[in-house]
């Protein structure tokens, strides 16, 4: 599981804004309930469960944002 989040991390850039559309936004829901499980982290991990729940709303519009400016989906992530 250590690597599937080695692998999300390494991604490039424009690959990282193309997962942040609306329906492609559950990868980055799996990267954090994988990442949460995998760092024993229950923020990252409840976050990533949300994220699956609401990804088509409004979610996948703050990955997008935090991608653009920080290269990376959330700051919690």
């Amino acid at each position: 599981m250590k690597d599937l989040v080695k692998a999300f991390d390494e991604l490039p850039w424009i690959a990282k804004l193309i997962l942040c559309l609306p329906v492609l936004d559950i990868a980055w829901a799996i990267y954090r309930i994988v990442k949460g499980a995998t760092t024993n982290n229950a923020v990252i991990l409840i976050a990533g469960i949300v994220w699956i729940f609401f990804g088509c709303f409004i979610t996948w519009l703050i990955d997008l944002v935090c991608v653009i400016l920080y290269k990376k989906p959330t700051i919690l992530a």
